[in-house]
């Protein structure tokens, strides 16, 4: 079973490597990843947050909803971004507790592959949109602290350490 992985771990900050091709291994890593999510009622989740060096993301911004609305996005690339930056206040599964406002643009146009190695577009905005880019950043070795100044950064960083030793987490 996947497990989370909590910040400052050395692989959330490494860049993915991309799949060459989605596998029935892949699948089966995909559907466990979904559990971690929902398991710690999160709204996205990218492999380096459970460990794996892949380009592989998934998102739910449904994800406390009643009805589920799943995706996979595998090879993630944006095509197009809007300019106009829209402030929101974002967690990370990797930081749990922890919050802090982060500015990002409210519209993207994306391109991935999915778990059936289809390639798909995807135009969004709002929230799906932000957490999309919350999770392709993981993908690139970037974490939400690192939009954020270097002072509250830091602060946060110690606290995840200080939240590591107290769990036995290493």
């Amino acid at each position: 079973m996947l497990k989370l992985v909590y910040a400052p771990d050395p692989i959330l900050k490494k860049k993915c490597q991309p799949l060459a091709q989605v596998d029935d291994h892949h699948r089966a890593l995909i559907k466990e990843m979904y559990e971690v999510m929902y398991d710690a009622n999160g709204v996205g989740l990218a492999a380096p947050q459970v460990g794996l060096d892949m380009r592989i993301f998934i998102v739910d911004a449904a994800a406390r909803e009643e009805e589920k609305t799943p995706l996979t996005m595998i090879n993630p690339k944006i095509i197009s971004i809007e300019e106009n930056l829209v402030p929101y206040e974002e967690g990370c599964l990797s930081f749990p507790e922890h919050f802090a406002e982060i500015e990002r643009p409210d519209k993207l146009s994306i391109e991935y592959i999915d778990e059936n190695n289809q390639k798909q577009i995807l135009n969004t905005e709002g929230f799906t949109s932000r957490i999309i880019q919350h999770e392709l950043d993981h993908l690139n070795g970037i974490l939400f602290v690192d939009h954020l100044s270097r002072l509250k950064r830091d602060v946060i960083i110690r606290k995840m350490k200080k939240f590591q030793k107290e769990k036995n987490i290493v």
